[in-house]
């Protein structure tokens, strides 16, 4: 009796998301009363869209929304405007339309949440790559969070969960470390992929990866503390070789020492600079941005 919703990313995605909106509908009519199913259509430049009418053309079931960014805005942001757009008591959220599993798995993911947890994520037990190992590795060793985060296909959320997040952060320019830092019960299940597939690399990836490392991690710091130690050393060795230098020979007073000396130690400044900078630039661009996502037109096909 639960209304839920099912939020899905589509960027050119035409040669699947036909079968995963059908299939997906399916498995939502087969086990509840009242659903609805966003697609958001992140400037998709193929027939991603046509292919979503057609299956909703045949539905017969709860409602089918497309969501139509304005421009091109990546997987986060126009996650975050799909899940700001559902009203469902529990939400799913598909980061890619690819099914890679059996959809029974869906119905363990809800009744997993019946039993107190307000998120529950579904993690295949493939190997990773290596850019996602060492991001992985890196973040969850520096986080401080309560949960590690790990690749998800997909999640359900409770509508706590979602307003827990909305009120603790006016912006989310990563879900997964939002919602492990949100402090509600979190579990996950672990499933055997069905079919191999690539996953999707998005455009702009890479430097997400790179804001939430400094948002959400401490990496920073210690990265600012190991310059600041080797710049130390740097001045120990100058030092050092200073003094033998005077001792033994007969140098230009001190040119050469104090030159690479200030070299080096401007070096280090700037790029401790550069850190700073960039920390201030993502709570500049959090705090006092005014819009999160930009979209065009909301499409309801019942």
């Amino acid at each position: 009796m639960n209304f839920i919703s099912a939020v899905v990313y589509c960027c050119d995605d035409s040669n699947t998301i036909g079968s995963f909106i059908e299939q997906l509908n399916k498995t939502l009519c087969d086990n509840f009363l009242k659903y609805e199913i966003i697609v958001v259509n992140d400037a998709s430049v193929d027939d991603s869209v046509d292919k979503v009418k057609s299956v909703s053309a045949q539905n017969k079931g709860g409602i089918i929304t497309i969501m139509n960014m304005s421009h091109h805005q990546g997987l986060e942001s126009s996650m975050n405007a799909g899940v700001d757009l559902s009203i469902g008591d529990f939400v799913f959220e598909f980061d890619t339309a690819v099914g890679d599993f059996d959809w029974s798995l869906l119905m363990e993911l809800f009744h997993h949440s019946l039993k107190g947890y307000d998120i529950v994520s579904a993690r295949p037990n493939r190997r990773k790559n290596v850019s996602s190992q060492l991001f992985y590795t890196i973040f969850n060793h520096y986080a401080n969070l309560q949960y590690d985060l790990s690749t998800e296909s997909f999640r359900v959320l409770s509508r706590r969960a979602i307003n827990r997040v909305r009120s603790i952060t006016e912006s989310t320019p990563y879900r997964k470390a939002s919602y492990a830092n949100c402090g509600l019960a979190i579990d996950s299940l672990v499933y055997t992929p069905t079919i191999k597939t690539k996953r999707k690399k998005y455009s702009g990836r890479k430097m997400m990866a790179i804001d939430s490392l400094i948002l959400y991690t401490d990496v920073a710091y210690h990265v600012t503390v190991g310059l600041a130690a080797f710049m130390a050393l740097i001045t120990v060795a100058f030092g050092i070789f200073a003094l033998f230098t005077k001792l033994y020979s007969h140098p230009v007073e001190g040119w050469t020492t104090i030159i690479l000396f200030i070299a080096f130690g401007f070096s280090g400044l700037f790029i401790i600079l550069a850190m700073a900078l960039k920390y201030l630039q993502i709570i500049v661009s959090l705090v006092f941005r005014k819009k999160n996502y930009l979209f065009e037109s909301i499409e309801k096909l019942q």
